[in-house]
């Protein structure tokens, strides 16, 4: 839809080949000499400004931006590398084929992974705008970008509470032996047995003809289920508030307040420790782990490959979800981070990068937890079959009792629980940042010194999520974890991101993408990128879908199977999420689109709006957009003239030729020899120019009126 020529008598037009809506403009500015911007001097000095902002401050003043390249690379790394890294891939890998898992892995996170970061990236970049503002792209869809700050917010309320659980085992830690290395404490019960290779032919929990046949169980599962949650007997039972809980879970809010207090100036800063120092752990847990007795063991089960399970469609399915959950498209973050870059920060350098990292960390940390595994296994007498678990059972059971084996694991606990802390805390950031900056830059019209005020809406809004986290802080409120963790940014988020690959490509058009990324990048990026973002990306991700679809089983978690309406509310939360796509749809239709039928709405609404394109006017000149009007006090008005001081001048077209013989930036060369104006001169419908005239009124102002037809080959001034 990118060259659309709408039916509309005069409602809007494509200009430069990007949408600008048809009204009339009026731009307050005296009788003077307005020649046309000198787009080549403009890319120039853009360039040198570009290069040497990293040491001159802000770009965009207003808004600010990240203080180097550093803080937006390690806060892109922090979000991208979390706990599902450590404790969700390697069990992936152990499960799907060990070493043979790493070839469908990696084929998704090229075919698929990188190619939607990049793509985020790039746009977030381009506007400086957040997850909703980018889509004044295509105003339909504007929803969509609701839809993610939903599903963002919803996830911080959980993911939180999962980082006060952390807290929770990071203070437990401070012993003279950590508390779920043995029996006989106050939550223990008599079935709470240690065991040893003398007692490994003993069961632990095991099901049988749907009868559950209890004969022992480990400390450390004790320790989470008895004493860290205290859970009851299911959803129906929540409990009491464990004050416990609750101090672990406002502890964590204040620090995410407390890091996000300067906005990403803090966040930039504090990420130099928060995205680095989990290298270091996972290197020095590492070292430790391959001196220990079956440590070998352990890593030969993690990478042995059995290439038969390539067979299976789910080791494919496990493959895309973890890359896709893992570097978080759709999730709105990375056009938050994007948006705060400097406009010719390489984008598309710094995305494969993080993209590379961040399956590098994967496959690393699977070394560090099978080799810590294999020891457990080994000390204990259980297959490691029964040792291995994935998520919280890794997190909170297996890898607390293989460290509680270990020579001083009051040391290596609060090591461990401390790398969690900053795995998790990275990703907190960002994902509420992402909450923050949508709704300051959709409050921005309304409110011009919102930017002012942004600490107090990060500090309100960590109130009221705090607030919406007590239920989780009970003896029930695991359940409620587990349920939100599945549907909260499960199906709605592969929906929202399919739909955001075809309305880029189809609707926006890739091409246009693919120009618009040249004027930061200063080089066109291949045709993989086209591919993937137009086919492979897409119908990956809607192969997901379809396999979530297919094989949706009721939600259970370990014996315990979740009742009718505590999936009708799961349910509830992913209509909640995607209820602003129609919603906005409806909204944009029926209240700001223009035109006489609803088909001329329709079209109008595809269009991107008059301020879509980058922020600064002096990158809007570079990438060919219509100047916006807010800066013609600055001496730039909106139809790409330049105020000069004379008033009494009359308005003259620049010179065809410059003194090197060489055609003005402010024309284009014809086919015959002559030379037509351009930059703010045409709108371009479907390869035609119609020539602006720009009119002097009796009020000292210069009024940009209807298009009159003029023929000129597109291809000139591209």
């Amino acid at each position: 839809m990118s060259n659309y020529q709408s039916s509309l008598s005069g409602d809007f037009a494509m200009s430069n080949g990007h949408a600008s809506h048809k009204t009339s403009t009026v731009v307050d500015m005296p009788k003077n000499n307005l020649p046309f911007v000198d787009t080549m001097q403009t890319n120039n000095t853009s360039k040198k400004s570009s290069e040497n902002s990293d040491n001159n401050g802000d770009e965009n003043e207003e808004r600010g931006n990240w203080g180097n390249k550093m803080d937006f690379i390690l806060s892109s790394v922090g979000f991208a590398v979390g706990l599902g890294n450590v404790w969700r891939f390697p069990y992936l890998c152990y499960k799907n084929g060990g070493g043979a898992f790493l070839v469908p892995y990696v084929i998704m996170l090229f075919a698929a992974g990188l190619p939607m970061f990049v793509i985020e990236l790039g746009f977030g970049q381009f506007v400086s705008k957040g997850c909703v503002g980018v889509w004044d792209l295509a105003p339909l869809f504007k929803g969509l970008g609701w839809a993610m700050v939903i599903i963002s917010g919803m996830v911080v309320i959980y993911y939180n509470m999962i980082i006060a659980y952390i807290f929770f085992y990071f203070f437990a830690s401070f012993n003279k032996v950590v508390p779920w290395s043995t029996c006989g404490n106050e939550w223990n019960t008599e079935f709470c047995e240690v065991s040893t290779k003398s007692n490994s032919t003993l069961i632990y929990n095991t099901s049988e003809s749907n009868a559950t046949v209890t004969t022992v169980t480990r400390p450390a599962e004790e320790f989470w289920l008895n004493y860290a949650l205290g859970r009851s007997e299911g959803l129906h039972d929540m409990g009491t508030i464990r004050w416990q809980l609750l101090l672990c879970l406002l502890l964590a809010w204040i620090v995410v307040f407390l890091c996000l207090i300067k906005g990403i100036k803090s966040v930039g800063k504090v990420v130099y420790f928060t995205a680095t120092f989990p290298y270091i752990v996972l290197f020095i847990l590492l070292i430790r782990g391959l001196t220990l007795p079956g440590a070998m063991n352990g890593i030969y089960f993690y990478i042995v490959p059995r290439f038969d399970q390539l067979g299976n469609p789910t080791v494919w399915k496990d493959a895309a979800v973890q890359v896709f959950y893992s570097l978080g498209p759709a999730w709105g973050s990375l056009h938050t981070l994007a948006s705060y870059n400097k406009f010719h920060n390489n984008f598309h350098r710094d995305g494969i990068t993080v993209g590379l990292i961040n399956c590098g960390t994967s496959v690393f940390a699977g070394f560090v937890i099978f080799a810590v595994i294999g020891f457990m296994s080994h000390d204990s007498g259980m297959p490691i079959e029964d040792v291995a678990a994935g998520g919280s059972g890794l997190a909170f059971v297996a890898y607390p009792e293989a460290i509680a084996r270990m020579p001083g694991s009051v040391f290596w606990a609060l090591l461990f629980f401390f790398m969690l802390l900053t795995l998790g805390l990275d990703s907190m950031f960002v994902t509420l940042e992402t909450v923050v900056t949508a709704i300051v830059d959709e409050l921005k019209p309304w409110y011009p010194n919102i930017y002012d005020k942004k600490t107090h809406i990060t500090g309100i809004s960590c109130v009221i999520f705090f607030i919406l986290g007590w239920p989780m802080t009970t003896n029930g409120g695991f359940y409620m974890l587990t349920l939100m963790d599945e549907y909260s940014a499960g199906f709605s988020l592969i929906l929202v991101a399919m739909a955001e690959a075809l309305i880029i490509s189809y609707v926006y058009g890739v091409d246009r993408y693919m120009r618009d990324m040249m004027v930061m990048l200063k080089f066109k990026m291949n045709i993989y990128w086209k591919i993937c973002w137009m086919g492979i990306s897409p119908g990956i991700i809607f192969f997901v879908f379809i396999f979530f679809g297919v094989g949706y089983k009721g939600l259970t978690l370990d014996d315990y199977k979740y009742p009718p309406w505590a999936e009708f509310l799961g349910w509830g939360m992913v209509i909640a999420a995607l209820l602003p796509v129609p919603g906005y749809m409806i909204y944009f239709l029926y209240y700001k689109a223009h035109g006489t039928t609803w088909k001329e709405r329709f079209f109008y609404s595809l269009e991107a709006t008059d301020s879509w394109g980058p922020a600064l006017n002096k990158h809007r000149a570079e990438a060919n957009y219509p100047l916006l009007p807010d800066e013609t006090k600055a001496g730039i008005a909106s139809n790409g003239f330049n105020k000069l001081s004379s008033v009494d001048e009359q308005w003259q077209p620049p010179p065809k030729m410059m003194s090197n013989g060489t055609t003005s930036p402010g024309y284009a060369a014809l086919a015959n020899g002559d030379y037509e104006m351009r930059n703010g001169d045409y709108n371009n419908i479907n390869d035609s120019y119609h020539k602006k005239e720009p009119v002097v009124s009796e009020h000292d102002s210069v009024t940009l009126s209807r298009d009159m037809p003029l023929s000129c080959n597109s291809e000139s001034s591209i």
